[in-house]
C-alpha cells in the first residue's frame, strides 16, 4: 500500500538538505562576522585591519557561492541572503571610505536584489560617519556623507519598489537622509 523505499529516499533527501543547510548557516555566519569587523574597523579608521578583513571575506564569499551553486535550494535560504547583503554593505563602505568610490554590483559579483539591500544599509553607516565627524568638528566630512546619501537616494527613488525587504530598507534611507539634513543644518547654523 505504501512504498516505504520512497519514504526512506525522501527522508535521506531531507536529512542531506538539513546537514547542508547547517553548513551554509555556519559559513554565512562567518561572512556576517567578517562584515561587521570591516565596518567596525572602518569606523575606527583602522584601514589596515579592514583591508585584511576585506581580503578574508572575499575568499569566504567565493567559497559560500561555490557551496550554494552546488546546492541550488540553499541559494534561497535566508542565511545566504543575509550574508551576501552584509558583504555588500561592508565592501561598499570600505571602498567608499578608502577610495571614495561606490562599487557596482558587477564589481562585487552579486545579483541586483542583494546589491540593493546592501546599498540601502550603506546609508546608515554613512550617517554614522557624518555624526561622528560632526562631533569631532569635521564639518566637511559630515556634509560629504549627506551628499552621498542624497545621491544614493536620488538613484533609488527611480525604482518602484513593492512591499518587501528592499522597500523597507529604501524607506529607512529617507529617515537617514532627514537626520543628515538636520545635522547639516545645525552645523551651518553654528558657523553663523
Amino acid at each position: 500500500m505504501i512504498n516505504t523505499k520512497d519514504f526512506i529516499q525522501m527522508k535521506k533527501e531531507i536529512d542531506t538538505y538539513d546537514s547542508q543547510r547547517e553548513l551554509l548557516i555556519k559559513k554565512a555566519r562567518d561572512v556576517i562576522r567578517m562584515s561587521k569587523k570591516i565596518i567596525y574597523s572602518v569606523h575606527r579608521e583602522d584601514m589596515k585591519s579592514a583591508k585584511k578583513a576585506v581580503d578574508d571575506i572575499k575568499k569566504s564569499v567565493v567559497q559560500l557561492n561555490k557551496f550554494t551553486k552546488n546546492h541550488a535550494k540553499l541559494y534561497f535560504e535566508g542565511s545566504y541572503k543575509a550574508a551576501i547583503q552584509e558583504y555588500v554593505e561592508a565592501l561598499l563602505f570600505y571602498y567608499f571610505m578608502d577610495k571614495g568610490k561606490i562599487l557596482t554590483r558587477k564589481e562585487l559579483g552579486v545579483e541586483t536584489n542583494y546589491y540593493l539591500l546592501g546599498i540601502c544599509d550603506l546609508t546608515g553607516e554613512l550617517g554614522r560617519v557624518a555624526v561622528n565627524s560632526a562631533t569631532k568638528g569635521k564639518t566637511k566630512v559630515a556634509l560629504k556623507m549627506k551628499e552621498v546619501v542624497e545621491l544614493i537616494y536620488g538613484e533609488l527613488i527611480k525604482f518602484d519598489f513593492r512591499n518587501g525587504e528592499i522597500r523597507r530598507k529604501y524607506d529607512s534611507i529617507k529617515h537617514d537622509l532627514h537626520k543628515l539634513e538636520n545635522l547639516c543644518f545645525e552645523l551651518k547654523m553654528r558657523k553663523k
